[in-house]
């Protein structure tokens, strides 16, 4: 699939009712390279794709509004080049179900993940510092996620949708917590913050959007 009417016709698949393939195939790694970022499995980057779409992006900008997408999809060759040249991308077996959406992993499942902005949480982010309260909201309110890290600049985060049975979730994050100062896990399946509702930590942000 390497001609420009395939790729623009890939690009014009809808996902889901708010999303098209063609959100999710920037990359500035495939810019600075020179090499274009396209699926070696169409009907596999697809149907990981709507997944994800119609499992978190939508529910969350149904609730949260405009969900502006960072980066997503990456073709193999252009997650392997990533890697080598040190632009903080994981190998591409760790990346597959991830950021590699069209290779499945061992078990046979597939999986998409996509670094979002939700843009209402940006001016309370910036004010606060407190990337926490979308977490925590994520977490309550989109069940579906497998994992989410987050990320300094306009708390953008990465979020994994899996089509496997996800046996642990995890929320990490690159930015200090601002309740301990700390950078890493958040929480985790098993850990005792990890059930139960957590709206004292959005409320507030919630509150504020009206």
């Amino acid at each position: 699939m390497g001609s420009l009417q395939s790729l623009e016709d890939l690009g014009r698949i809808r996902l889901s009712l708010n999303f098209f393939m063609r959100d999710f195939l920037h990359s500035e790694i495939s810019q600075i390279e020179g090499m274009a970022n396209i699926p070696v499995d169409r009907t596999l980057v697809i149907k990981a794709g709507k997944g994800l779409c119609e499992h978190i992006l939508e529910p969350i900008q149904m609730k949260l509004g405009k969900v502006s997408i960072r980066s997503a999809y990456r073709s193999p060759d252009i997650n392997r080049i990533g890697n080598e040249k040190n632009y903080n991308c994981s190998k591409n077996e760790a990346n597959h179900t991830r950021h590699i959406w069209d290779v499945r992993d061992d078990l046979g499942n597939y999986g998409a993940t996509a670094c979002i902005v939700v843009n209402s949480f940006v001016d309370y982010y910036e004010e606060t510092g407190d990337w926490t309260a979308l977490a925590w909201w994520i977490h309550d309110h989109i069940p579906a996620y497998r994992d989410m890290v987050f990320y300094p600049k306009l708390a953008a985060f990465n979020i994994n949708w899996y089509s496997g049975s996800v046996k642990e979730q995890f929320i990490m994050s690159q930015v200090p917590n601002p309740y301990t100062g700390k950078k890493g896990i958040l929480s985790r399946t098993g850990w005792e913050n990890f059930e139960g509702n957590h709206s004292e930590f959005y409320g507030d942000w919630i509150q504020m959007m009206g």
